[in-house]
């Protein structure tokens, strides 16, 4: 008979292997897959607005008097999990704008969101569940790209935002930046058509860049892309309406991004997707910076820096305001709930007053 230690030591000792297999998968954050009806569904969507898309200009005309008719919007796509607490900031920011921008709304059905008042109201589209470090965020901007290019042929740029981003410049400031400067076109030389160039962080230099582009294993992301051809940038961008349809026509990339990280502390599928896509398919189409500036120095657990109550004045967003390129940091992220007073004090005599 073998004694109860004997058989004790000898079960731990062969649990080991099994311990080690699972515990990675036991501990790590639980992946949230993409069900074929999901996919399916979204496919229909892109589908529809890329059809739609190829009915309408995708370029805008512009007159010899610099007009455009009808006038081009901005669309706002805001990508949630919480109530927008800083709604009210941005009704002031949209207040008698109304016919030069849309507002669309992509919040986790599994989130307790309260619908704001006033201007947000209606603005929610159909969503679907998603988690960081999952390739469910690049699913929930496609789909609000494809809800907006499908429902207004004015939408001209569309501005990607989380609930803690916040306006540092007014509504007119913003659209004088995107549309008036001929930097931010290209132009063609038959008929005077343009097209705008958006507005994305791409890098190819970063720290850390082998960990991300090996995060679903070693050889996984080819031979679609190439380590050569893999970028990094930030999550919220500013995109022309020919490269948000790039985005929703895209099959081939999807299919690499779309698989589960293995390494979830380097997987950050929604800062890389969108940055390598555009990269490989329109560089020159995008200005390969950001107009959403992002403080971080002291970053937590792949968060940036979050501005608390105390660190709201005046002196902040004329900082934040500044770049290293000739414009202005149009707006900025991440701002805690408790930021919505103080910049709601200073919005007219500071934010808005450019």
């Amino acid at each position: 008979m073998f004694s109860t230690p004997f058989v004790l030591s000898f079960a731990l000792l062969l649990s080991l292997p099994l311990l080690f297999l699972l515990a990675p998968r036991i501990l790590s954050p639980r992946h949230v897959p993409i069900s074929l009806p999901d996919e399916l569904d979204d496919l229909a969507l892109f589908h529809r607005a890329s059809l739609a898309s190829s009915h309408s200009s995708a370029a805008v005309t512009v007159s010899h008097l610099g007009t455009t008719n009808p006038s081009p919007k901005i669309a706002f796509l805001f990508l949630t999990n919480s109530e927008l607490v800083f709604a009210p900031l941005w009704e002031r920011f949209f207040k008698g704008n109304e016919h030069l921008y849309n507002i669309y709304i992509h919040a986790d059905p599994s989130a307790l969101v309260m619908s704001p008042a006033s201007i947000f109201d209606g603005r929610f589209i159909s969503a679907k569940k998603t988690q960081r470090a999952s390739p469910t965020l690049i699913s929930a901007a496609r789909r609000l790209l494809a809800t907006a290019l499908l429902d207004d042929p004015s939408n001209t740029f569309f501005a990607l935002f989380s609930q803690h981003c916040v306006p540092l410049h007014s509504f007119r400031f913003v659209y004088h930046s995107l549309f008036a400067s001929s930097s931010f076109k290209l132009f063609s030389s038959r008929f005077g058509r343009v097209t705008y160039r958006s507005f994305i962080e791409i890098l190819d230099k970063e720290p850390g860049l082998w960990e991300r582009y090996t995060a679903r294993g070693k050889d996984v992301m080819m031979p679609e892309i190439p380590f050569e051809e893999f970028r990094v940038g930030s999550q919220f961008f500013i995109l022309a309406r020919r490269q948000a349809l790039l985005v929703i026509k895209d099959r081939k990339l999807w299919r690499k991004f779309r698989l589960p990280c293995l390494k979830t502390e380097s997987c950050y599928p929604e800062e890389h997707y969108f940055p390598t896509l555009l990269s490989m398919e329109d560089p020159k189409g995008c200005t390969h910076y950001t107009l959403t500036r992002v403080n971080w120095t002291g970053s937590i657990n792949g968060h940036p820096h979050t501005y608390r109550r105390a660190e709201v004045s005046p002196e902040l967003v004329y900082r934040l305001r500044l770049s290293n390129s000739t414009y202005s940091y149009l707006f900025a992220r991440k701002f805690s709930p408790d930021c919505l007073q103080p910049l709601l004090e200073i919005a007219d005599t500071v934010i808005f007053r450019d």
